[in-house]
């Protein structure tokens, strides 16, 4: 479970990362990530309807919540990530760690 001040919770955190971060793209979900100075990281999950009903949706969103916070603690650096989830759930895992390197390795050179 992430820590309430871990969360991006309003519609200009999330707006901000997305348009001014790096974005990977995988089949499963997409990653937007934002270097910032201010502790601590920050997560925000995006998983619309047409990824499936509530349950579904709601599945997702756990396992994505899981799987980012752990990563987050090991980062050297802060930053603000947003994952979107696609309607091709499958293999999300492999995705966020294939997104995840790629994306750190970018914010890190840049």
């Amino acid at each position: 479970m992430l820590a309430r001040a871990a969360r991006l919770r309003t519609a200009e955190e999330f707006r901000t990362t997305m348009r001014r971060g790096v974005r990977c793209g995988r089949p499963s979900l997409v990653l937007h990530m934002l270097r910032t100075d201010n502790p601590p990281s920050r997560a925000g999950f995006v998983v619309s309807k047409a990824v499936g009903n509530a349950v579904t949706r709601n599945r997702v969103k756990r396992q994505l919540r899981h799987l980012v916070a752990a990563r987050l603690a090991h980062v050297p650096f802060e930053l603000d990530v947003v994952v979107r989830a696609l309607p091709h759930t499958g293999g999300v895992a492999a995705d966020l760690d294939s997104a995840w390197t790629a994306a750190t390795e970018r914010l890190a050179s840049s």
